[in-house]
């Protein structure tokens, strides 16, 4: 069996020159796109992207593929969506789609024959729509609630066939709405991290609580606790640093190595934790970011490997140490 001949080509391409060509028409088409946003078309459609029950996302071919992504995007960021395939829609999946949801239907030419089944759906039932188009007179826009419409701008191919631009136009959209109604529900991070448990961004939002010692663990004395015993804790406990707590159980202090060095002389052992204490010590909440726990030991420039966990009242719970942070991947 002969094999195919090599495809030959009659002068050099120069790829990086393509690929600049097609980057720069790309951000010609998100500058435009940025210029062109409906200052009111664009909050009425996170009103009602916001007001249904979840976000059903549709469209076509490479539409499709986008919305996809944007249906994901919305779902890790605090707006519950799906992708529902416009074909399949019309061959059983509008069950799926109640009257409580919204409809965010992708298509560049507005006339994607697929769509037609959904948007009947839409009307019957009166499910909101919003419709993400570059054709003002197209069919999905006739038939949308509100209109997000991309600019009319030149697809990146160099024939005008494969969709490049359009669709870099609908993702940035679909990041932009997902990000402007994160901003509305005033998604935290810690909110975050509970969709995301996986993988390197799941290690970036463990929370302090989750890694912190606590109970039996914890090194603690009194402030009327002699340094003989105080070391004692110390060494028995091996974080090389003690809490002071007061009869409520509230943080007043912290003895470090640094404090000892600082305190090395013939009567030590015979002070107490409360002359030798640094008081008001930095702590942090239990449902704080262990990333912003390892910032807080790096700001300070001293060294710090340990922060103790302490409640709104002051009352001391746990203690975490920098090295739980690495263990799991944090720092």
């Amino acid at each position: 069996m002969k094999s195919a001949p090599r495809v030959t080509f009659a002068g050099p391409v120069d790829d990086v020159a393509n690929a600049q060509r097609v980057l720069a028409a790309e951000i010609a088409g998100l500058q435009a796109l940025q210029q062109t946003l409906g200052p009111e078309a664009f909050p009425r459609a996170l009103d009602l992207l916001a007001g249904g029950e979840r976000v059903i996302v549709s469209g076509m071919g490479k539409s499709g593929h986008v919305g996809r992504k944007i249906a994901a995007t919305l779902s890790s960021t605090g707006t519950p969506a799906y992708f529902v395939h416009p074909a399949e829609a019309s061959h059983g999946d509008l069950g799926m789609i109640t009257a409580r949801d919204v409809i965010l239907a992708l298509s560049n030419s507005g006339d994607t024959a697929e769509l037609a089944g959904l948007l009947w759906y839409a009307k019957r039932f009166d499910i909101p729509l919003v419709a993400i188009t570059a054709r003002v007179g197209s069919t999905l826009a006739g038939a949308a609630d509100e209109i997000l419409f991309l600019p009319d701008v030149a697809e990146a191919c160099p024939m005008g066939l494969a969709p490049t631009t359009s669709t870099t136009m609908m993702m940035a959209l679909g990041d932009a709405m997902a990000i402007a109604l994160m901003a509305r529900r005033d998604f935290t991070p810690a909110r975050f991290g509970d969709f995301h448990p996986g993988g390197r961004l799941g290690q970036r939002l463990v929370k302090v609580a989750e890694l912190m010692h606590t109970g039996a663990q914890l090194p603690v004395v009194r402030p009327d606790t002699p340094m003989a015993e105080t070391l004692i804790v110390m060494s028995a406990k091996s974080f090389g640093c003690a809490a002071v707590i007061d009869e409520g159980q509230r943080l007043v202090g912290i003895i470090t190595d640094g404090d000892l060095r600082r305190h090395m002389n013939a009567g030590l052992l015979e002070q107490t934790a409360r002359q030798i204490m640094t008081p008001q010590p930095r702590t942090i909440a239990a449902d704080a970011l262990a990333a912003e726990a390892v910032r807080i030991m790096n700001a300070t420039g001293k060294g710090i490997t340990s922060l103790f966990v302490v409640e709104g009242d002051g009352r001391l719970i746990g203690l975490l140490h920098v090295h739980d942070c690495l263990r799991a991947g944090v720092a």
